[in-house]
């Protein structure tokens, strides 16, 4: 290995403490005392949870206590369920007619190349074949089918101990209820169960239901009947069940101990119930019985349920990202956990899965808080107003033109005729005005069409708009405002600070501060005090007086009140006039600024408000000075033009009042189902597949039992030329073992290395099927093989897919280089042109073998030939992804051979078909030595005119390394720049951007590909295998 990559890997290795291996491979090796311990390794009798030791000498604890070890098929995992396979060891045919257990790692003096492993194991090379399997045609089995009865001996083997497992659990299952309908009463039976879905329109029983959250220990006791979901459950013994239930915000800890009518039966199905399984639970409540004398792991602490009976009312029946437990882990938590190198059995969910898999995050209690207080604002903005006369209405939100004439617009088809969302209720609210209703209000939904991937923009929000008559001044408005303002904050901090303190768990935050009498700034005070500070703008400048601040000043600007006023809640007042819509009222002495003002929070606006013009003449002017063209308002117009009283108002966005009170970071968080510009995902067309009857959106046995039926899956080949892209054709190198989903017949290719699945390329199945076959896969990968999962090379789709529906990090050093052949800039670029004309000079003619057409056998081996001269010129490290190996697959192989005037065999490139997403690849391009200059040049070129005469829109030269590390998902921080700088070196020791340069001459442009790994899984081992896979110097060429 070369001494800079050796120095790379160096910082990297595993047990140092500066650098803390992943937890997947910290602790691989661990010291051990005398008596056989590992030494550190924590007593049996503590366990710490969230940094609190508890001690656990009693068996009757709390469900945050470890629990005796059984022998249960379930796992103590504790506050998950595990369900562990035993290792997989494939009978395999040997020459002594014995067999081999497979090992799942290459360690241990085994080869560290999988081909040497294989040889190994299957005796290739020794000087006997007396012994080796005959094939069909009853001659000795080859290298190729050698390595392909392992494989199939392999998956039959793994196949059968699957199936041996399933059976091995449904015949338990049915033991266990054949028993129970023998053994029990009608009485036993009747405590736990099913109930049918359509089991509510029947008599009345008019059972007295609790909620959790008033349970106190003055109920120890009573009788109680609760609906919940489970929230963790964790079998303590045969006999004995821990459960927590979750209702909204509160948490209780059950209790199901076999005991009188409370079977065996009972405990064994209870203790295989998911979790967010949503059950009727009956019981009796008593003192807790732990040794603390009262329940840790749940909001209530005094009281615990002994169950009495148990049923099911709705069941968990798809795969979740994640579970509640998890997604309410604090970042402090997690830090702490790592700091004390605890074992932990999640890491903490980022937003973007939170935000893709919302409807799990919103029953976390954070959540339930979090829009609790959302209800609040809207019943303390309601009261204040009702209180003060208002009368609350409801306008449309379909409109005939833009309410604000800075603002962007959903345009709308509206019975042939164009339309928009409304931007705010505006228009319709000085309509009411107009109309003498004196003092109105609403809450609606608002909609702006403005392109602003932000954290404090939404495309549709909820506004909470108030408009009223003026009487003698435009700060009665402001005033009425400010009163309301308080009377929400006040109401908040009064009735919800239970909700509020829980919201801090995972949003740390101080209170809101304000002033008893509310600062009211003027907008050019305001700037001057921010040009004091000494702050400027981008361009290093101070801020001019009469135009808007930007976001960042508006921040600054909060911070520089609050160290000389002391408050988080302040108004700046007299905007400038080009700040402000067309309605805004200019101030009578300064028309360069307005009757406008607004209100912010924690240094961000919460409302814009103002007096609007009210005479129709000058409404018009400001229109006509606007060039807004006013027969799009007519009816708007015509309010005025009857005559309106002067008034003003405001609008506050709801969601980002409630993002500043409470700190969020994000005002997708404060949006029960947010909308920005990027919700609302096209949905994936189904294309025209190049071979239907290989499709797994309707398998060839659709409607049967493929394996009844006897119908093969769907051969990868075609499965590649359906679905596939570039990084797919790697699947058909000898080394690669194919996972098939047993209902689709989706493929997923993957290379066990040193303890890894080192997975290549995207699932070749449907987009809308990638979650199900992702999930299906990872479950066999470490289930079944005991490997752990690495993905490498796929495209952004699959690498959102991995990173928000399962958490994974990602990151890219690698793009696909692609090109469309109908538009190749290498046609018009001078230097390749010139080079080509010299080919041509020297005599260089190119010809095609078009699919369906592959050269005959005599071409095939002088380019066999010209192959193996290639190979041996070749110098230096290779890093690659596949051998070359030109006829492999030819019925999807498109070959074009230059040969000089001599007839020798000059340049070749093999194009490979594939999804009709992504066009062609160009497989393999090589210029043989002594080739004439341009010949490489002239034949690529070529090759891209001839698809793209056949309509091809896309080639893809292969991945080729970037010059940089990309950051993807959830990786940031330190992480960033360990893995930036290791790449690097590498990068530059192994010369991996070369080949890449080349390419862009070309013109082919990067299409990102990414590498995805689980959390916590890319320790320096996964780094070591991964450049084992590229770089084995021991495999065969």
């Amino acid at each position: 290995m070369p001494a800079a990559l050796k120095k790379v890997l160096g910082k990297l290795k595993p047990g140092s403490r500066s650098t803390p291996a992943s937890d997947d491979e910290s602790g691989i090796t661990s010291p051990t005392a005398s008596n056989g311990v590992p030494v550190g390794a924590r007593n049996s009798t503590e366990f710490k949870h969230n940094g609190v030791a508890v001690d656990i000498g009693d068996s009757r604890s709390d469900i945050n206590q470890i629990p005796p070890k059984t022998d249960s098929p379930r796992g103590s995992g504790i506050f998950s369920r595990r369900n562990e396979s035993p290792g997989r060891h494939a009978a395999l045919p040997t020459r002594a007619g014995s067999t081999k257990a497979r090992s799942g790692s290459l360690s241990h003096g085994a080869a560290a190349s999988p081909i040497r492993a294989v040889k190994e194991k299957l005796h290739i090379g020794d000087s006997s074949d007396d012994d080796v399997p005959l094939n069909r045609d009853g001659e000795p089995m080859s290298k190729n089918q050698l390595r392909k009865l392992e494989k199939q001996a392999e998956v039959e083997q793994r196949k059968k101990e699957t199936e041996e497992k399933e059976r091995e659990i449904e015949r338990r299952r049915q033991e266990m209820a054949e028993q129970a309908e023998r053994e029990l009463t009608p009485e036993q039976k009747a405590k736990y169960g099913n109930i049918h879905p359509n089991s509510y329109a029947g008599d009345l029983v008019h059972e007295d239901r609790v909620l959790i959250k008033n349970l106190t220990a003055k109920d120890v006791g009573k009788e109680v009947i609760f609906r919940a979901r489970i929230h963790h459950l964790r079998k303590m013994s045969a006999k004995f069940v821990f459960f927590v239930f979750r209702q909204q915000v509160a948490t209780i800890q059950g209790v199901l101990l076999e005991h009188g009518d409370i079977s065996k039966y009972m405990v064994y199905w209870a203790e295989h119930l998911s979790a967010e399984t949503i059950v009727l639970v009956k019981g009796v409540l008593q003192e807790p019985q732990s040794r603390q004398g009262e329940v840790i792991g749940a909001t209530i602490h005094d009281v615990e349920v002994a169950i009495h009976g148990l049923h099911v009312e709705a069941a968990v029946t798809e795969h979740m990202p994640f579970n509640v437990f998890e997604a309410e882990t604090t970042q402090t938590e997690e830090n702490e956990a790592i700091e004390k190198h605890q074992d932990h059995h999640h890491a903490k969910v980022t937003d973007r899965t939170r935000l893709h898999n919302r409807v799990l995050d919103l029953r976390t209690t954070t959540s339930q808080a979090i829009f609790r207080i959302q209800s609040g604002i809207c019943h303390f903005f309601r009261k204040q107003l009702d209180s003060e006369g208002f009368v609350e209405i409801h306008t449309p939100k379909l409109q005939g033109g833009a309410s604000e004439s800075g603002a962007s617009v959903f345009k709308v088809q509206y019975f042939g005729r164009g339309a928009f969302l409304a931007q705010s209720p505006q228009l319709p609210k000085q309509m009411a005005i107009s109309a003498d209703f004196g003092k109105v209000y609403e809450i609606g939904p608002v909609f702006r069409a403005e392109n602003s991937n932000t954290y404090r923009h939404l495309t549709e929000y909820t506004g909470l708009d108030l408009e009223m008559q003026i009487e003698e001044h435009y700060h009665e408005v402001l005033r009425t405002l400010d009163r309301t303002f308080k009377g929400i904050f006040q109401g908040i901090y009064d009735n919800y600070r239970e909700e509020i303190e829980l919201v801090k768990r995972q949003f740390p935050h101080e209170d809101l501060v304000w002033l008893e009498e509310t600062p009211i700034i003027p907008f050019a005070q305001a700037v001057r005090w921010l040009n004091e500070s000494g702050w400027r703008d981008e361009d290093g400048n101070e801020l001019p007086e009469n135009e808007d601040l930007g976001t960042r000043d508006e921040i600054q600007l909060g911070k520089v009140i609050k160290e000389k006023l002391g408050t988080d809640y302040y108004v700046l007042d007299k905007f400038p006039r080009n700040a402000r819509p067309f309605y805004a009222m200019p101030d009578p002495y300064n028309p360069e600024v307005t009757n406008a003002f607004d209100i912010f929070v924690r240094g961000q606006e919460i409302l814009s408000g103002g007096q609007r013009i009210h005479d129709s003449k000058m409404l018009l002017d400001n229109m006509a000075r606007l060039r807004m063209d006013p027969q799009t308002m007519e009816e708007y117009i015509q309010a005025f033009q009857w005559g309106a009283p002067p008034h003003g108002g405001g609008g506050i966005g709801l969601e980002r009042i409630l993002m500043l009170m409470l700190n969020l970071g994000n005002i997708r968080h404060a949006s029960m189902f947010f909308r920005d510009p990027k919700s609302l995902p096209e949905k994936p067309i189904i294309k025209q597949l190049r071979h239907p009857e290989a499709s797994t959106m309707h398998p060839p046995w659709e409607g049967k039992d493929r394996a009844a039926a006897g119908i093969d899956f769907q051969p990868v080949e075609k499965l590649i030329a359906n679905y596939g892209d570039a990084t797919n054709t790697s699947w058909l190198e000898p080394r690669t073992e194919i996972w098939r989903d047993e209902f689709t017949g989706a493929a997923v290719g993957f290379v066990p290395v040193d303890g890894f699945a080192i997975t290549v390329g995207d699932p070749l199945c449907h987009e809308s099927q990638l979650v199900k076959t992702i999930t299906g896969y990872l479950r066999y990968i470490k289930k079944d093989r005991g490997l752990k999962p690495l993905w490498l090379l796929v495209n952004q789709v699959v690498e959102e897919t991995l990173a928000t529906k399962f958490n994974w990090r990602t990151f890219s050093v690698v793009a696909e280089q692609r090109v469309d052949p109908a538009h190749n800039p290498a046609l018009n670029d001078s230097e390749i042109q010139k080079k080509i004309r010299k080919a041509e000079r020297e005599g260089v003619k190119i010809t095609d073998y078009p699919i369906g057409s592959p050269p005959p056998e005599e071409m095939r081996q002088k380019v066999d030939e010209r192959v193996q001269d290639w190979l041996n010129n070749r110098k230096g490290k290779q890093v690659h992804l596949t051998n070359i190996r030109p006829w492999q697959d030819m019925e999807h192989r498109q070959y074009h051979i230059a040969v000089n005037g001599d007839g020798l065999i000059v340049a070749f490139v093999a194009m490979a078909q594939l999804s009709p997403d992504h066009g062609w690849q160009v497989k393999y391009s090589l210029d043989f030595p002594n080739a004439p200059g341009g010949a490489i040049e002239y034949i690529v070129t070529h090759a891209l005119k001839v698809v793209a005469q056949g309509g091809a829109t896309t080639v893809t030269f292969g991945g080729g390394a970037s010059s940089k590390f990309t950051p993807g998902h959830n990786v940031k921080g330190a992480r960033v720049k360990v893995l930036s700088k290791a790449y690097k070196a590498i990068a530059t020791e192994l010369k991996l951007t070369n080949k890449t340069e080349f390419r862009e001459k070309l013109g082919a442009t990067d299409d990102p590909s990414y590498i995805c790994y689980p959390p916590h899984g890319l320790g320096p081992l996964a780094v070591k295998a991964i450049l084992n896979f590229f770089g084995d110097e021991s495999q065969e060429e």
